[in-house]
């Protein structure tokens, strides 16, 4: 039996993209539905389809008995001979029943059942549909406002965009194309709910994977963002491959991604900036687009530390109404102050917060209180530092140890930075030299003084003492020679030294 309901109702979940499994149940239920609204109950209902599941039919089964009491469900047994000539009581024959037989209020019954069950089930497959993409990016087209919140139309369902999860720079009219985060997907009595955001941080880290193909595969990968929605974005990246430059691939050739993004964002400003597990490194580089001379730790326990700049950086480093600072302290979770050279001069910092410098950034059982590395010279310039540490050059002892030549050669410090360093390492640093002893221990009162051997040495113009002799090692006792570089015994390395009269 094709019926104009089972066709209609088949069309109308192919328009709606429900599975055919999800179709024959929701028919199964509709005539359900009906049967049990004209006869009562549907216990002995049963729906079947065609092979090629055109058709549907419902049968009743009934029982076959001598004297029917309930017509529904039995059938006298002359009248079943008559369907079959084999029926015999006990047994069940299935009836057809002809849905046009149903009456006008059974019909309205499973239309009201048939449609309550697409809703159902177009809810519950467009909910496992978009629960898996919260995270991701998706595009939709503006439609309505109703108090601040915008309603966007993402195709099968329509998406919210609150007025909190909106840039404040950005202005949207009928039809506009509109890409967002999915943040939440939620079933309403009225439906599905997406909702939409242009303000979170994932937002722009989605946005970085779309452009940034490093991103995307990991190679390049996000440490932290900080967001101020409209105004100012910071990142901090890194790079798995020492060959890939993170902040680099993140801008792209003459800028390209990087603008891509910015335009995306309707013109935010975004500061890309190297993660560096040194704290203090990483503060420098938090406070971008400002140059910091020095990073000072105040309190290591309570993260609190101070950024020494020039006068010029000062007010670049704090950020109109302090936004650059504000965003550098969230993203490297340290308390950030900004001093001026002069600023810091005037501070006193005292000798438990260097103490605290020096074993947060250096080696705890080698402190004193002594300046070790160049960067920490009073007044030193800061480019000059970096350039020496970046050719390997950190420390003092490093500096003084290569010749005139070798620091000649050092690009980006001229030889007038180089005399200047110098002089500030010797008005600073107190240099001790230490007189080095070439060679072993010698024993002195096991070698023979002048003698008959000796003038037998001079005589001969040798410069070694004679094969013959005998001593004692000084370690164990065993008998050594002078041609022994250590004890035969004890194994204790030897040298003999003496001297020419």
């Amino acid at each position: 039996m094709a019926t104009d309901m089972t066709e209609a109702i088949h069309q109308l979940i192919q328009d709606r993209g429900i599975s055919e499994e999800l179709v024959l149940r929701t028919i199964e239920n509709t005539l359900l539905a009906a049967y049990k609204r004209r006869f009562g109950n549907a216990d002995n209902a049963i729906v079947r389809f065609s092979d090629d599941n055109r058709e549907v039919s419902i049968y009743a089964k009934k029982k076959i008995v001598d004297g029917v009491y309930d017509p529904v469900s039995e059938i006298d047994l002359e009248e079943a001979r008559e369907l079959n000539p084999e029926a015999e009581i006990g047994d069940e024959l299935l009836l057809e029943v002809d849905p046009k037989d149903f009456d006008r209020i059974s019909v309205q019954s499973a239309k009201q059942t048939a449609h309550q069950s697409i809703r159902e089930i177009q809810k519950d497959s467009l909910f496992e549909e978009y629960k898996d993409k919260v995270g991701e990016i998706i595009i939709g087209y503006y439609q309505r406002e109703r108090n601040g919140t915008i309603y966007v139309d993402l195709g099968k369902v329509e998406g919210i965009l609150p007025k909190k999860y909106q840039s404040p720079r950005e202005i949207y009219h009928v039809n506009d194309r509109i890409k967002a985060l999915i943040t939440e997907v939620n079933k309403t009595p009225a439906g599905l709910q997406v909702v939409l955001s242009r303000t979170h941080t994932d937002f722009v880290r989605a946005i970085f994977e779309l452009e940034v193909p490093e991103v995307y595969d990991k190679t390049v990968e996000i440490h932290k963002i900080v967001r101020e929605p409209g105004y100012r974005t910071k990142l901090a990246v890194y790079s798995n491959r020492e060959d890939v430059d993170p902040v680099g691939a993140c801008v792209g050739l003459k800028g390209v991604r990087i603008q891509a993004v910015i335009r995306e964002m309707e013109g935010e400003k975004i500061d890309i900036l190297k993660y560096d597990p040194d704290p203090r490194r990483f503060i420098k580089n938090a406070l971008s687009p400002a140059e910091v001379r020095d990073v000072v730790v105040l309190d290591e326990g309570k993260h609190q530390a101070l950024a020494v700049v020039s006068d010029s950086q000062l007010s670049l480093a704090i950020g109109k109404q302090g936004l650059n600072v504000r965003l550098a302290n969230r993203l490297v979770d340290w308390n950030i102050d900004v001093k001026t050279d002069a600023q810091f001069a005037e501070m006193d910092i005292s000798s438990e917060s260097r103490r605290a410098v020096s074993e947060l950034f250096g080696d705890p059982e080698s402190y004193d209180e002594e300046i070790s590395r160049i960067l920490e010279l009073p007044g030193v310039d800061s480019a000059v530092a970096e350039a020496l540490r970046t050719n390997g050059i950190d420390f003092i002892e490093d500096f003084l140890a290569l010749s005139p030549e070798k620091l000649g050669d050092i690009p980006g410090v001229t030889p007038e930075q180089i005399e200047v360093l110098r002089k500030l390492i010797e008005d600073n640093v107190e240099i001790v030299e230490e007189e080095e002893i070439q060679g072993e221990e010698v024993f002195s009162d096991d070698v023979p003084e002048s003698g008959e051997e000796s003038s037998a040495m001079e005589a001969e113009g040798e410069e070694n003492f004679p094969e013959v002799e005998e001593y004692e090692c000084p370690e164990c006792g065993a008998k050594i020679t002078v041609d022994m570089t250590s004890c035969p015994n004890c194994g204790i390395g030897l040298s003999f030294e003496y001297e020419d009269e």
